[in-house]
């Protein structure tokens, strides 16, 4: 029966979603069930807001134009929607058009504008929705949340929080730990590699910045002679480099050298997948000259990542590295993190950015 249950209520609510999707279509397709919305701002913002009602006609928006602050914009056609008029003009529009939706799509610097539109609003009966000029700051999560009764408007948030952080954490455990249970022999025959190579120490430890600025000790198996950077000053790696050692350039261009980095996930520095972590130097400069590259640091540092499996690491383009960053951090899940350790598998450990 259960069984039975589940399969015809999947198959009779797919159909009556379809069918009611059906019917409201065909009635909105004849003028029926439409509500008539009237954009205030015929600006960059006032456009994306006819542009998104316009991409979902199943909600019964019917867009019948903007109201402008500049007389030279009345009478053009912005989007598929004409300017009716200015916004001393926005009690008559509502009458004559009979307008139920008002969407407001004013740019920050036009406070004073909104309070009067506001006030001009008092004897009307119309819905009226504020849409913030805030989506050139918005980056990461964002929503709306409620402080007693309050509206705060979130722009960036992580979206680890909650439960979230709970099943990543778990996941790092787990994984982390049968990651090092595996690998373990190899990692022995690494060390005595690294020892019989060269002389110095067998692990390479370097300060690296992680999830809200917090400086970790991160664990490499050292590649590169010692004191490499004692004339340089902190540099990247480049192809060729005379630093590394024999063993070394092996290890650094499949990645062996970053398997101790598992210890930092498993002591909960470092997760399985995120941003690769930066040294404080670089972060400091990086800052000035890239834009939210900061945002970064909104999500644990990872052994692997988005921008990784998609090619970007090493010496390559810095903007498209956050540019990857970025889109891992809002679209985080679970599943999307298993996806990238499948991907960090499956393409092997052999990458030509790697040195």
């Amino acid at each position: 029966m259960a069984v039975y249950f589940w399969i015809f209520a999947n198959i009779f609510l797919f159909i009556s979603q379809r069918l009611v999707r059906y019917l409201v279509r065909e009635m909105q397709g004849r003028g029926m069930n439409l509500r008539k919305v009237l954009v205030v701002g015929a600006g960059e913002l006032g456009q994306r807001v006819v542009q998104k009602l316009n991409l979902y006609p199943e909600i019964g928006f019917s867009v019948i134009g903007y109201l402008s602050h500049d007389p030279e914009k009345v009478g053009s056609t912005l989007e598929g929607s004409k300017v009716l008029g200015l916004y001393e003009d926005l009690n008559r529009v509502i009458k004559e058009n009979d307008v139920s939706q008002l969407f407001i799509a004013l740019p920050l610097n036009a406070h004073e504008r909104l309070e009067k539109i506001l006030n001009s609003l008092k004897e009307e009966t119309v819905d009226i929705k504020l849409v913030p000029d805030l989506l050139r700051y918005v980056d990461l999560q964002s929503g709306i949340e409620e402080l007693d009764g309050m509206p705060v408007i979130n722009l960036t948030e992580s979206p680890l929080y909650g439960w979230n952080t709970v099943l990543k954490r778990a996941s790092d455990i787990v994984l982390s730990g049968l990651a090092i249970l595996i690998t373990f022999p190899l990692m022995v025959l690494i060390a005595v590699a690294v020892k019989l190579g060269s002389r110095g120490p067998l692990l390479y430890k370097q300060e690296r910045m992680g999830l809200d600025r917090d400086v970790f000790t991160m664990y490499k198996f050292r590649s590169m002679k010692i004191e490499a950077e004692k004339q340089t000053g902190p540099v990247w790696a480049k192809e060729d480099d005379d630093r590394r050692t024999p063993v070394g350039s092996f290890l650094r261009s499949t990645s062996l050298d970053e398997l101790p980095q598992l210890f930092n996930v498993f002591m909960g520095q470092m997760s399985l997948v995120g941003p690769r972590p930066e040294r404080p130097v670089f972060v400091e400069e990086f800052k000035k000259s890239i834009p939210f590259y900061m945002l970064r640091l909104k999500m644990k540092a990872g052994l692997t990542g988005w921008a990784q499996v998609n090619g970007w690491r090493g010496n390559t383009s810095l903007e498209k590295r956050i540019e990857f960053d970025l889109y891992y951090i809002k679209h985080w899940s679970l599943l999307f993190d298993i996806k990238i350790i499948f991907l960090t598998i499956w393409k092997g450990l052999i990458n030509r950015h790697a040195y």
